[in-house]
Formats: C-alpha cells, sequence, structure tokens
C-alpha cells in the first residue's frame, strides 16, 4: 500500500500539509522520535501503574472512608469498566481530531482526575473520580501508539513498540510495590496524587516535544450510533464478567447481559456496514493478520492477567508476605519484560513476527505449567524461575501482537487499531480473571468438603462449607477465634492444600489457552502498512 500524505499541525506559522517523509527534515525537539517515545512512556507509565497500584491502597481506603467491600470493588470496578468500554472510540477521536491533542487532553484529565480523588473524603467521590481517570486514559492510550506509527520508519517501530511494552509492563509489576511503600510510609492518597507531578511532566514535553500527523483520508464525522452500540455492547460484556463471580455462572442475570452484550455486537457490525464514515470499517478484519494479533492479544491477556491474579493470594494468603514482599517476588516477571521488550522488538524487526510471537506464548505456556507445580512449600527459587519464564514470553507478545494490529491498519485508522489492542488486552485481562475464577471456585467446592472430612476436622452445616469455601478461594483459612492451635494449623493446612489445587488447575487451564495461542501466532505477519508511518529523522 502506497503511504499516506499526513498534516502535520505544530502550531501557528506552520507549512500546513507536509509529506510524512518531511519529517526526516524536522530539526530540534519537535517530532523527534526518541524524545516522543520518551514522552509517550510518561503517560502511558501513569495509567499503567495505576492499574494495579490501587489494588494495594483499597483497604486503607475502605477503613479511611468506612466504605463497604462493594464500594471498594467499584474503586476497580469503575475505572475498568470507563477504560475498557471507550478505547477505541477514543481512539477514533484521535485519528479525528489528532493524537496530540488526544494526548495532552487524556494526559491532563488523568493527573486531575487524580489528584480530586487524592482530595476525595468520600468513597462516591472516590469512585466517580475513577470512572473519569479511565475516561482520560483511554484518550492517552491508544494516542500514544498512533503518535510512535507516525513518528517511526518501519525498521524502527517493533524497537519503539518494545520499550513502550517494556515500560506498561514495568509499571503494570512494580505497581504493586510502589503501592505498598506509600500506603505504609506515608497515606493513601500518596497513591493518586504521584500522577499529579507526572501528569504535568508529560504535559510539558508533549507541549515541546509531540507533532501532529493526520491522514489527509481521516475521518470527518462521527459514527454516533456506532459509538453508542459498540459501548453498549461492550459495558453489558464487562460488567457480566465483572459481576459474575458474585452472582454465578448459571445465574439469569450473567447470561441475560451476555446475551445483551451479542445482540449489540451484532447490531453494531450490521449498522457499520450501513454508515459513510463507520466507527471501525469491517473491512479491517479482512486482514488475516490483524485479526489473528486482535485474538492473540486477548489470549494472551486471559492466560496472563488470569493466572497472576492467584499468584498475588499464593503469596499474601499462602506464604504469609506482606504485599512489598510479594511484590519483590515479582521482580524476575518485571526484570525478563524489561530486558526483553526491546530484545523482542530487534528480533521482530528482523525475523518478522511470527517467529518470536509463537516462541513467546511457548514460553508463557511453559510457565503457566511450571506455576501448576506450585506447592505450599515451594521455594523462591523455583517461583522466580517460572515467574521469569512467563516474563520472557509475555515480552515478544506483547510487542509483536500490537505491531501486528497497528502496522496491518490504514495510517488513516492507527488510534482505532490502538484502541483495538488495548480494548482486546483490556477485555482478554477481565475474561480471565472470570473464567479462571469459576475454574478455581469449582475446584474448591468439589475438594474442600472431601479435604476437610479426611483431615478429621468438625463437620461444617452447608451455610459453613460455603463461607469457608469462600475464604479458601483466595488462600485464607477460616479459622475462627478460639480455635486451638492444633486445630487451626490443620484448618490451614487444608486450606492451603485445597487453595494450590484450584491455582493449579486454573493454571493448567491458561496453559491451554497459551497453547492455543501458539497456533494464532502463526498467521501473523509483519504489517502491511508499516511504511504508512513518518519516515521520521533523528533516528
Amino acid at each position: 500500500m502506497t503511504s499516506q500524505t499526513t498534516l502535520d499541525k505544530t502550531g501557528p506559522g506552520d507549512r500546513g500539509p507536509a509529506a510524512a517523509s518531511d519529517a526526516s527534515h524536522a530539526s530540534g525537539l519537535r517530532g523527534h522520535p526518541w524524545f516522543t517515545l520518551i514522552t509517550v512512556a510518561v503517560g502511558v507509565m501513569m495509567v499503567a501503574l495505576d492499574g494495579t497500584i490501587v489494588a494495594i491502597a483499597n483497604p486503607a481506603i475502605q477503613k479511611d472512608l468506612e466504605a463497604s467491600f462493594a464500594d471498594v470493588q467499584w474503586i476497580t470496578n469503575g475505572y475498568f469498566l470507563a477504560l475498557a468500554v471507550s478505547l477505541i472510540t477514543a481512539g477514533k477521536l484521535g485519528d479525528r481530531f489528532g493524537h496530540r491533542q488526544t494526548f495532552l487532553i487524556g494526559v491532563t484529565g488523568f493527573a486531575a482526575a487524580s489528584g480530586a480523588i487524592g482530595l476525595s473524603s468520600s468513597i462516591a467521590a472516590v469512585v466517580t473520580f475513577r470512572v473519569f481517570q479511565g475516561l482520560f486514559g483511554a484518550l492517552l492510550m491508544p494516542a500514544a501508539l498512533g503518535l510512535l506509527r507516525a513518528t517511526f520508519p518501519a525498521e524502527r517501530l517493533n524497537m519503539a513498540i518494545g520499550i513502550w511494552g517494556m515500560v506498561i509492563g514495568a509499571s503494570t509489576a512494580g505497581g504493586p510495590i510502589l503501592g505498598g511503600v506509600l500506603v505504609e510510609h506515608v497515606n493513601w492518597q500518596s497513591v493518586f496524587f504521584i500522577n499529579v507531578p507526572v501528569g504535568a511532566l508529560a504535559l510539558i514535553l508533549g507541549l515541546l516535544i509531540l507533532r501532529d500527523h493526520r491522514a489527509e483520508s481521516a475521518p470527518r464525522s462521527f459514527d454516533l450510533l456506532g459509538i453508542a452500540l459498540l459501548s453498549g455492547a461492550m459495558f453489558c460484556l464487562v460488567w457480566a464478567l465483572i459481576k459474575a463471580p458474585a452472582w454465578g455462572w448459571g445465574d439469569g442475570r450473567t447470561w441475560a447481559f451476555i446475551g445483551a452484550s451479542v445482540v449489540g455486537f451484532v447490531l453494531f457490525s450490521f449498522w457499520e456496514t450501513k454508515v459513510g464514515e463507520p466507527l471501525i470499517p469491517l473491512g479491517l478484519f479482512r486482514s488475516v493478520p490483524l485479526s489473528a494479533g486482535v485474538v492473540l492479544m486477548i489470549l494472551m491477556a486471559i492466560a496472563f492477567m488470569g493466572g497472576l491474579f492467584f499468584v498475588t493470594f499464593y503469596l499474601q494468603n499462602v506464604h504469609g508476605m506482606s504485599p512489598i514482599e510479594a511484590g519483590l517476588h515479582l521482580l524476575p516477571l518485571t526484570g525478563m519484560m524489561i530486558v526483553a521488550s526491546p530484545l523482542a522488538g530487534a528480533a521482530i524487526t528482523k525475523l518478522g513476527p511470527r517467529v518470536p510471537l509463537a516462541g513467546g506464548m511457548i514460553a508463557t505456556a511453559v510457565a503457566m505449567y511450571g506455576m501448576s507445580t506450585l506447592k505450599a512449600d515451594t521455594g523462591s527459587g523455583l517461583m522466580s524461575v517460572w515467574f521469569a519464564l512467563l516474563g520472557l514470553g509475555l515480552a515478544p507478545v506483547m510487542v509483536g501482537a500490537t505491531e501486528v494490529i497497528v502496522g496491518n491498519a490504514p495510517m488513516e485508522l492507527s488510534g482505532v487499531a490502538g484502541g483495538l489492542q488495548q480494548a482486546a488486552m483490556q477485555v482478554g485481562g477481565s475474561l480471565g480473571t472470570a473464567v479462571l475464577g469459576a475454574v478455581m471456585a469449582s475446584k474448591v467446592d468439589s475438594d474442600l468438603a472431601g479435604n476437610w472430612t479426611d483431615a478429621g476436622l468438625p463437620p461444617l452445616t452447608p451455610a459453613q462449607l460455603h463461607q469457608a469455601s469462600e475464604a479458601v478461594q483466595v488462600g485464607v483459612a477460616p479459622v475462627a477465634k478460639g480455635t486451638p492451635g492444633a486445630v487451626a494449623a490443620k484448618i490451614a493446612d487444608v486450606a492451603h492444600d485445597t487453595f494450590i489445587s484450584g491455582m493449579s488447575l486454573a493454571s493448567l487451564v491458561a496453559c491451554g489457552v497459551a497453547v492455543v495461542a501458539i497456533f494464532v501466532a502463526l498467521l501473523t505477519k509483519r504489517g502491511e502498512n508499516a511504511e504508512a508511518g513518518a519516515g521520521a529523522g533523528h533516528i
């Protein structure tokens, strides 16, 4: 495909229309590829960090604001819903108005919402501003990818995305460590206040460095009905996945929302074939590599997010680690992602995405199988091997699938493609947590009563057994106050053994998902439209 002509809009006095290759003649900071990468990395770091750092602050927020457990759940759910529902629409806004403007608005709004949370004195205000964080984060993430796509030439795009993925991985995994330090030594408000100076830095850098690249064929109108249908369908899907653990997978409400989601996606797909400028041109999915990249991102997130969800409970509730200690034990995963992401970018540039992506999913499958063998007394050394292997496997997938999705989309749809990539990861993570959580719950429910009886413990009523099962699903031993020491030790052994049997089965399911993803990876190839980006200079 021939390269698209772009409009460089950097302020009054600019030359107006310019070919993408003109970027190579840019001077100074404006439009510099590597400075652009640093700028978007600062903004993306803020959003990625917030995805995990807040979990550590939730108990302190609950105590300080006297909130219920359901209220505290909405601190996470409100953010996630707003982010997942808005990503693709936010990407379209970037394609229409320019990714520079969208990025700057996202950074500013996210930092302002973070500061407002820190100043909040009620749980309702915290949840409200968390929703705003999700909305502004959705503006920021696809815009970052669109800016990288427009600034870097094809032969350097993978390296740039590799560093971008490294920042996301390191921030996501580092969130619990930083959150633990801030909550323990400052207060829960500091978890949110830290975003204010980071956002201010990203805004200043963005104003000085970012150049706005827009394709001549960028959309000039909005598919409002398409936005409404897609947002509604995404909301119903994510809502069902969030509520399924509480409602149950057999509950009519769960399937009502899933059914509504399916109907919404069908209506959206039909409408997109009729409207002049659709939100997502369905012709995008005629590209087998792009479609494979979206599916691969979903499968990777299911295996990673779902599998890792139980590891935090394993470290804290079975091994008795503090949040900070648990975060430190995950450093092999973080460190390997930091090291492997740029290397994966270089390998994908040289070999194409197919082999590195398949190799990454093989490593992920082996790591998840290894995690299924963890026991209550497994040492830190063996745990570190499986965590490091997981980081090694995730790095090429995070980088390669992103390049496959964004690189196989036309330049004028780079924001939508970035939104697709992020939405796929969010939905996959939610699916992983919900589905593997159901696997865990089913295994614990089926094993706990027998294990309890075999240990010679006093029989439980059905209500007591249900309550004990809920505790064991997160690795907590249901020991009542005043229980004799010997009996308490037996209960702890039964609880931990039952939890580990559930975690092992969930890890094996995640391993199976990763195996399927290996074959999906074989359908990918280098982006056909990657050359549409700027032939950037200063490399």
